[in-house]
């Protein structure tokens, strides 16, 4: 088997926030229609995103996400994405966190191969889930250690491949989306609703956006129900759909990642 190395992880705060981020952007894909979308596709390697972070007023780091050179998995052209996210000095002071996510989703954007996450932080961890797409499960394996394969649908993808799929997709007020995605340990079908377009500034340069509202559905146990969603996506109201701005609501206040550079 020809595994693609990787590096990748885990952490409480920000680890919500790769989770919950890449999940949420899950809502926004029809799987039906993905293959088609690929012909007017706005990424290719050489794409790369960098978003400062902040926890409230408090600078807390940044994450990068990149598009790396195509590769080949199982004798099949993948395209291969990369996310790191990392603590600054005074937030690892108190929670130290760098992590890499890695995804390998076919050429045609249609579905996942591959996925790796690992964490040289406070909790390391070092995980990899593999999609069979004859058997349609995928298995996580931890430290070396399998565990029992889930079963996934046509058109699954991993949280981070979906971080490219919205983008090749057009967004509509009012439009509600769904797909199926896995972390490897459980199969979810996320919801978004295309709430407004509105206007954001960021270091005092305008964009014009939609605002995404995702549903989580069973995650809404783990965060609790309140009036507020636990999160909110802006991406520009344009071909490329940037997503310029996240916020994330957690139990200690809120994230909020600005894209402060974006190369392509």
């Amino acid at each position: 088997m020809n595994r693609p190395s990787c590096l990748s992880g885990s952490s409480r705060s920000l680890k919500i926030f790769v989770t919950l981020l890449l999940m949420t952007l899950a809502a926004h894909i029809n799987p039906c229609s993905a293959t088609a979308a690929t012909k007017g596709v706005p990424f290719q390697p050489g794409q790369k995103f960098i978003y400062r972070a902040s926890w409230g007023m408090i600078p807390a780091g940044d994450a990068v996400i990149e598009v790396l050179p195509f590769k080949t998995y199982n004798g099949v052209r993948t395209y291969h994405f990369m996310m790191e996210t990392r603590t600054n000095a005074g937030l690892d002071l108190i929670y130290k966190i760098r992590e890499r996510q890695d995804s390998y989703p076919d050429v045609q954007m249609s579905r996942t191969l591959y996925y790796s996450k690992k964490s040289t932080g406070e909790h390391p961890r070092d995980a990899v889930v593999t999609f069979d797409w004859e058997k349609m499960t995928t298995t996580y394996t931890s430290f070396g250690q399998a565990e029992k394969p889930v079963s996934i649908q046509a058109g699954t993808f991993d949280p981070l491949s979906l971080f490219f799929v919205v983008r090749l997709h057009p967004l509509k007020e009012g439009d509600v989306l769904e797909i199926p995605v896995t972390d490897g340990k459980k199969l979810i079908s996320t919801k978004a609703r295309v709430d407004r377009r509105e206007k954001l500034v960021i270091d005092g340069k305008s964009y014009d956006t939609y605002l995404i509202v995702p549903q989580m559905g069973r995650l809404d146990k783990v965060f609790g129900k309140e009036k507020e969603p636990d999160m909110k996506i802006w991406y520009t109201a344009d071909e490329k759909k940037l997503p310029v701005k996240i916020q994330m609501k957690v139990a200690v206040g809120s994230f909020v990642f600005e894209l402060i550079s974006a190369t392509d």
